[in-house]
Parts: C-alpha cells; sequence; structure tokens
C-alpha cells in the first residue's frame, strides 16, 4: 500500500520488531482468505508463514487453508491469547503477544489498548512505541505516529530507524524539506547504519 500519494514512492516507516514483519503477513494472508482483495492472485499453492502469529492455524489434514477454517482458527487463537493475558495480567510477554496477534487480525485499534498497557507496566518500551506508531502511520494519523516516534528519540536519540520514521512521516504529510533535512542529518552522523541504503533512496525520490 503507498501511503504517500502516487508522486512519491518512498517507503514508509522502517518496520521494526517481530510484530511488523509478521503482521504483514498475516494481513496479507487474511486479507486474501477474507476475499476483500478483489485483484488478488490466485492463493491455492500459497503456504502459510511459519511464524507465532500462523502457528497453529493451519489444519494439517486440509490441503489448503479455507477462509471458514482460517477465520476460525484464527477466532479460537484470539480467545486462547486472551485467556492467557486474563490470566496473567502483568506479563509483558502474554499481553504483547496478544496485542501483535490481534494487530495482524485486523483488529489494530483492539491491540492499543493492549499496548499502552505494556507501557503502563513499563513507559520505556521502545518497541512498543513503534508498533504502535506503525499503527497510527498505517491508518494515516501522522500526527500520533510522528509523536510515539518522538517519545522513541526521547528514550533513544540515536535510533535510526526512529530517525528514518520521523523522515518519513514528514515525506508523508507534504513536508519535503523537514524530510530531506532529517535523513541528510542521518546520513551524516550515521552513514554506515542500518538504514543508510533505504535513507538514501529515499532522498533520491525527494528530488
Amino acid at each position: 500500500m503507498d501511503f504517500l500519494g502516487e508522486k512519491m514512492k518512498i517507503k514508509p516507516l522502517y518496520l521494526y520488531a517481530s510484530f511488523a514483519v509478521i503482521a504483514i503477513l498475516a494481513l496479507i494472508i487474511l486479507t486474501q482468505f477474507n476475499g476483500s482483495d478483489s485483484n488478488s492472485s490466485d492463493i491455492s499453492n500459497k503456504v502459510m508463514p511459519q511464524d507465532s502469529i500462523h502457528s497453529g492455524l493451519g489444519n494439517p489434514t486440509a490441503e489448503n487453508p479455507t477462509k471458514d477454517n482460517v477465520t476460525e482458527n484464527v477466532k479460537h487463537k484470539l480467545e486462547m491469547l486472551k485467556k492467557a493475558v486474563d490470566d496473567n495480567p502483568n506479563d509483558t510477554l502474554k499481553i504483547r503477544e496478544y496485542a501483535d496477534f490481534l494487530a495482524a487480525a485486523h483488529k489494530q485499534m483492539d491491540a492499543i489498548q493492549y499496548y499502552e498497557r505494556i507501557l503502563q507496566i513499563n513507559p520505556k518500551r521502545t518497541d512498543i512505541y513503534f508498533s504502535l506508531s506503525f499503527i497510527y502511520y498505517n491508518n494515516q494519523n501522522f500526527t500520533k505516529a510522528e509523536e510515539l516516534t518522538n517519545k522513541i528519540l526521547s528514550y533513544d536519540k540515536k535510533n535510526v530507524q526512529a530517525l528514518y520514521n520521523l523522515g518519513a512521516i514528514s515525506a508523508s504529510i507534504g513536508n519535503k524539506e523537514k524530510a530531506k533535512k532529517i535523513w541528510e542529518d542521518l546520513l551524516s552522523e550515521y552513514p554506515n547504519s542500518e538504514v543508510s541504503d533505504l535513507t538514501k533512496s529515499s532522498l533520491s525520490q525527494l528530488k
């Protein structure tokens, strides 16, 4: 999905931590199964990703997953995770797993309350701020995404993923000059970081 408009093909938020990768996989596969994308290619030969979101969702006796059995398995998984959280209300690992699954299952607004519960226990969890900023960015609430990204930087001012994201958010709202400065500063201060190539590519598309 292109959040930056037809004229700008800059990659959106740098996807940080396991949630982001898992969420993308889950959102794609669940969208295909529920038929919401009429332009989807044939999925009869696609394999269910083997990750924590999809573990236990497949039916080993069936040749291919169907809309009905995926939906039922997702519902069952959500119920089990919810029970685990209710039984262990201060277990941030359980809460995180449930929140990640909610987000991946198109229940992103529901996921927010559980991510925020983790922050109530530990307000310095930058990984949770990343997850939340991704949700808000995905829903084009760029103001909130920027606020959360700045929160990450308040705890870790050298976080290159967050710095890249700050530029991406600025580009998304049409503030090219601000995005350019953020990315140029990022390359100047951290020329060999893991986001250097991505930043250079994004910069080149601002011109």
